[in-house]
């Protein structure tokens, strides 16, 4: 699935967009993976994670992974 995001976003923000357009239930913690690695602080934009993460083609990988989580 790709995403066309303004730059300005936090990750957090993103987090949400993609936690709404994947219908994850409230029981179940997003993370969100650049280059299925690196877990990026949510409160940095998706440029500053641009500049540091890119691939060499031009995209910024990120992976979401999703664990149950009871409470």
């Amino acid at each position: 699935m790709k995403f066309l995001v303004p730059q300005e976003i936090t990750m957090s923000q993103f987090l949400h967009i993609v936690r709404n357009r994947l219908n994850i239930t409230s029981t179940m913690s997003l993370y969100l993976l650049v280059n299925n690695t690196t877990l990026v602080s949510l409160s940095k934009t998706l440029a500053e994670v641009y500049r540091e993460s890119h691939d060499d083609d031009g995209f910024l990988y990120v992976t979401y992974a999703s664990q149950e989580v009871f409470g």
